[in-house]
This record gives structure tokens, sequence and C-alpha cells, in this order.
């Protein structure tokens, strides 16, 4: 077993040891080329994942939290993944898990083709895709570059 690839994949579980030392030493076949078949490999097909899409115009709640840490995260994540509105008051957070937090809404809301909005220096509502928001336009839009926080 002098194939380094072969010594690797029997490393890494992809082949058995005894297919790799089982195999008989190849002979010098000079210029002639040989067609060497292959034993095809099993196929897994995949499923697709279930994305569950919520129902449009059918909001019957919103979710306020008040994070103290940033792992409260990960309520904020699990609710907004459902296509549930979210407003998270930040005054109780640090500035830097603040920070943090916003920066994570952010990308959370843009990869589920949602919208963040400031409503006040510590308060940004998360809308899910199907749920539009409206107003006289005292709600801007959120950027996490110039989110400062203020001590209150």
């Amino acid at each position: 077993m002098s194939n380094p690839l072969k010594k690797t994949m029997v490393y890494l579980g992809l082949a058995d040891e005894e297919d790799v030392y089982d195999e008989p030493a190849p002979q010098p076949t000079g210029r002639k080329s040989q067609v060497v078949e292959k034993a095809a490999a099993p196929i897994t097909p995949l499923r697709p994942a279930v994305v569950r899409q919520p129902a449009a115009g059918t909001v019957s709640e919103i979710l306020t939290v008040h994070p103290k840490q940033y792992r409260d995260a990960q309520v904020i994540a699990e609710n907004f993944r459902e296509g549930i509105p979210v407003i998270i008051n930040l005054s109780q957070m640090s500035d830097a898990d603040a920070r943090r937090l916003i920066d994570f809404a952010s990308g959370l809301s843009l990869g589920l083709y949602g919208r963040i909005e400031r409503v006040t220096s510590k308060v940004f509502l998360l809308s899910p895709e199907n749920v539009a928001v409206s107003g006289d336009g005292a709600v801007a839009q959120a950027d996490p570059e110039s989110v400062t926080f203020a001590a209150q």
C-alpha cells in the first residue's frame, strides 16, 4: 500500500483496509492504454429540506424580547424563522452585546428575506418577508455600522 491517496482514504474511513490491501500491484503495460472498470459507488439521494412558509397576511402575534445577554438571540431567531415579527428592546444590554445582537439580527433578516428597522435608539423591529410595515416615515432603516447607543 504505497499509494498515499489510498492510505488517506483508509484513515478517513472512506475505504476499508481489506479493499486497499487486497488490490493486486499494478503491472507495467508499456504504452498501451488499458480500460479500467470501476465499481459504481453507492448513491444516497438527498431529500430537499422542508421549508415552512407562513401564510401571507396571517400575522396573529408579535413577539417582544428584552434580551439581557447575547445568548438570548436564539429566542429571536427561532421565532423569526417561524414568521413571527420580533421587536427587540436592547435597553437592558451592554453596548458591545447590543451591537453584536444587531449584527446577528441583520444577518438573520437578510438570510430569511425579512427586514430590520430601527424604531428608537435601542428598539428594533424584525419583520418577516410576508409582513409589510407602514407608517408615517418615523421608522428608519437600520444600519448596523451607524448604530450608536447613548447612555440613558
